[in-house]
């Protein structure tokens, strides 16, 4: 039994992780450098490109491929179910460089909420957003926040524009 006390994320967080299949010390760096270079070759019709970030090959190393489902009723909110691959995005080039454009930052995809609700990315400080058809949500300072809001139920922070 790890020790609770000195997890790295909250115990359902950490519990859903684990369930998924997440241990510490996961890393397949052969699969987010495939992953990199499918975003990186894609181009959409109009001419669109993905920008791929040190801070979400690391996501992608550490949760790429986890199907991530909470158990319990949520905090605020019902917790989402995760699916921790960047394909989720790869046809939202335009619309990843627009909010990137707006926050004054890149963003990279990293996976979805739901079965396609709405897509997860992160941005070169590692802040993390969903997007959906409802607007844009500020996730966390990084993976591990956002991870922790998902999973917990927390209401996200809807950006704005100024």
């Amino acid at each position: 039994m790890p020790d609770l006390s000195t997890t790295r994320f909250p115990v359902p967080v950490d519990a859903a992780l684990r369930e998924a299949g997440w241990q510490p010390g996961r890393w397949d760096i052969k699969q987010a450098e495939e992953w990199a270079d499918t975003l990186s070759a894609h181009i959409t019709p109009a001419g669109h490109r993905h920008t791929v970030l040190p801070a979400a090959v690391e996501v992608w190393a550490e949760f790429g491929g986890l199907r991530i489902t909470a158990s319990g009723p949520g905090r605020q909110i019902a917790p989402a179910t995760l699916r921790m691959d960047p394909m989720a995005g790869i046809h939202l080039a335009r619309t990843l460089a627009d909010l990137g454009r707006s926050l004054d930052t890149q963003i990279s995809p990293i996976g979805e909420e739901g079965e396609g609700q709405a897509v997860l990315a992160i941005d070169t400080e590692g802040r993390v957003f969903s997007i959906d058809h409802t607007g844009d949500w500020y996730l966390g300072p990084d993976i591990d926040h956002a991870l922790s809001t998902l999973l917990t139920g927390l209401e996200p922070a809807r950006l704005t524009s100024s």
